[in-house]
C-alpha cells in the first residue's frame, strides 16, 4: 500500500537550506573528500527524513506536530501552563521549564550565576541590535538573520556550533522559541517586532534588572513561606501553586493596568466564593460606571447590575443623577451567573486594597500576550483546577462537590480549613538552576530601567 501524505513546501525548502549550509560548512571546513561526500550524504537523508516527518505531520495531525517540534507547545493557550514537551535539543540549549517555584534559594542562586553571566556579556561589548524593518521567520534568507543568529549564541538560545548563515533554518528557529518562551512571548518562532524588541533591550540594562530583582528574591525567600502557598508574579502574569518546593500547577492571569495597578502583597487565602455576587469597587463606580450610563442609560440593567442605598434599600437606575458624583453613594452589586464579572467563583483573602482572584466570563483575554487589562484584581485561568487544590484539605470539599456547585449555580461559600498563604510579588527577572535566564516587561516601571538604559 502507498502512504500518500500532503509535504509542506517550506518545511522542504527549510531542510534544503540546512544542506546548503552543511555543504558550505563541509566543503570549506575540510579537504578530506570522503568527510565531506559522507558529511554529504548524512545531510540528505536528513532531508528526506524531515520532508517524510512533514508528511506524516500533516496524515496525523497536532500531535505529530508537537512529536516534531514540541516547542511549538510551549506556551498553550488552552491551559495556561509550559509545555511538557519542550525540547531545545536542536538548539544544545537548556530548557525552559522546570517545577522549580520563581520563590526558591535555587533560583535566587541561580540568579546569582545569572549576574556572572551577564557581566561578562557586558564586558565583551553586550549583543548586536538586529534590525526591526521585517519580521523574520523560518525558510527566509537575509542579512538580518546573521545579527540575529549572533544575539541568540551570545544569550545562550543558540549553540554556537551551529555557525553563522543568513539562512532562518530549524536551528534558529529552535533558538527563537526558546527566547520567546524565557520572555513570555508566544513561542512561534517568528521574530516580529515584541521579540525583536525584547532581543534589542541592552544587555547592561537586563544586567540590572537581574541585579535589582535578586535583592527581591532574597527578601522573599528570606522567610518561610509554607509548605503550600501560592505565588502570583505580577510582571509575569501568572500564577504558581506551590507544595513542599515544588510547583504542582501554574495559571495565566491577567492583572492591573498600568493606572490601575496589581499590590504587591502578603496574606493568607481563607474562602472560596462559588457563584459570588460582585460589589462594584467605589474606584470604578468613579471611573467607568458613571461616564458609562451617561451614554448608555440601560447599562445596568443589562449587566444585571443592582443599586442599593446605604439602607439596603434597592433603587432604579432613573432614580440617580448621572451628571454629578451621587452614584458614588450607593452600592452596585452584580447577580451570580455567566455573566457575572467575577466568573463563577472567587477567591477571598483579606488585604487593604480590596483586590481578589477570580474567574472570568472573558476567557479570550487569556491569550493575549500582554495582559494587564483588569482594575487590581487577578483574573486567573484554570481557576477549578487551583480551589481543587486549595480546598483538597477541607471537609466536605472534594471534587465531586466542587463540581455539583458549579453544575447547580449554588450561591455559597467555603471555608480553608487551614488558610494557605499568599504573595503577590514583582519579579521582572530570575534564573533557573538549568541555566535559563527569564524576563518579563517592567510595566509598572518598578525596575527604573529607564534609567539603567542611559547608563
Amino acid at each position: 500500500m502507498t502512504l500518500k501524505t500532503d509535504i509542506d513546501p517550506r518545511r522542504v525548502e527549510t531542510f534544503r537550506v540546512r544542506l546548503d549550509d552543511e555543504r558550505e560548512r563541509t566543503m570549506a571546513g575540510s579537504d578530506d573528500k570522503t568527510l565531506s561526500l559522507n558529511a554529504l550524504s548524512l545531510s540528505r537523508r536528513a532531508l528526506l527524513r524531515g520532508a517524510a516527518f512533514a508528511g506524516a505531520g500533516a496524515l496525523f495531525g497536532s500531535r505529530a506536530l508537537a512529536q516534531e517540534d514540541p516547542i511549538a507547545q510551549v506556551l498553550q493557550i488552552h491551559s495556561g501552563e509550559w509545555s511538557d514537551g519542550f525540547d531545545a535539543a536542536s538548539s544544545g540549549a537548556a530548557t525552559v521549564r522546570t517545577t522549580l517555584p520563581i520563590l526558591s534559594t535555587e533560583t535566587t542562586m541561580a540568579v546569582d550565576a545569572a549576574i556572572a553571566q551577564y557581566n561578562d556579556i557586558v564586558a565583551r561589548g553586550g549583543w548586536p541590535v538586529v534590525p526591526a524593518d521585517k519580521t523574520l521567520q523560518l525558510g527566509m534568507r537575509d542579512p538580518s538573520v546573521l545579527a540575529l543568529r549572533e544575539r541568540l549564541t551570545i544569550s545562550g538560545d543558540l549553540s554556537p556550533s551551529i555557525g553563522m548563515s543568513d539562512a532562518f533554518d530549524s536551528f534558529v528557529d529552535g533558538a527563537v522559541r526558546r527566547f520567546q518562551a524565557r520572555h513570555g512571548i508566544a513561542a512561534d518562532g517568528v521574530a516580529g517586532s515584541s521579540t525583536l524588541n525584547a532581543m534589542n533591550i541592552p544587555a547592561a540594562v537586563r544586567l540590572g534588572q537581574l541585579t535589582t530583582n535578586l535583592e527581591r528574591l532574597r527578601s522573599m525567600t528570606a522567610q518561610p513561606l509554607g509548605d503550600r502557598y501560592v505565588c502570583a508574579n505580577i510582571p509575569a502574569a501568572q500564577v504558581e501553586a506551590v507544595e513542599y518546593d515544588r510547583v504542582v500547577s501554574r495559571h495565566t492571569t491577567v492583572v492591573g493596568k498600568v493606572d490601575r495597578q496589581s499590590p504587591v502583597l502578603s496574606s493568607k487565602i481563607y474562602q472560596i466564593n462559588f457563584n459570588p455576587y460582585w460589589t462594584v469597587p467605589a474606584s470604578i463606580i468613579k471611573k467607568d460606571l458613571i461616564p458609562l450610563m451617561q451614554k448608555q442609560p440601560d447599562y445596568l440593567t443589562k449587566k444585571h447590575i443592582r443599586i442599593f442605598t446605604q439602607k439596603g434599600d434597592e433603587i432604579p437606575p432613573q432614580a440617580v443623577n448621572w451628571h454629578s458624583d451621587e452614584a458614588v453613594n450607593y452600592m452596585f452589586r452584580q447577580d451570580p451567573g455567566d455573566f457575572n464579572s467575577l466568573g463563577t467563583v472567587k477567591i477571598s483573602f483579606h488585604n487593604p486594597y480590596q483586590v481578589y482572584m477570580h474567574d472570568t466570563p472573558a476567557k479570550d483575554l487569556f491569550g493575549r500576550e500582554e495582559r494587564f487589562d483588569s482594575s487590581g484584581c487577578m483574573r486567573t485561568q484554570n481557576i477549578r483546577q487551583l480551589i481543587t487544590w486549595l480546598l483538597r484539605d477541607s471537609p466536605g470539599w472534594d471534587r465531586t462537590r466542587i463540581d455539583e456547585v458549579f453544575r447547580t449555580a449554588e450561591r455559597i461559600d467555603a471555608d480553608i480549613a487551614d488558610p494557605v498563604p499568599l504573595y503577590w510579588v514583582y519579579i521582572t527577572a530570575w534564573a533557573m538552576p538549568d541555566g535559563a535566564v527569564h524576563f518579563r516587561n517592567d510595566i509598572y516601571n518598578h525596575d527604573g530601567l529607564d534609567q539603567l538604559a542611559l547608563r
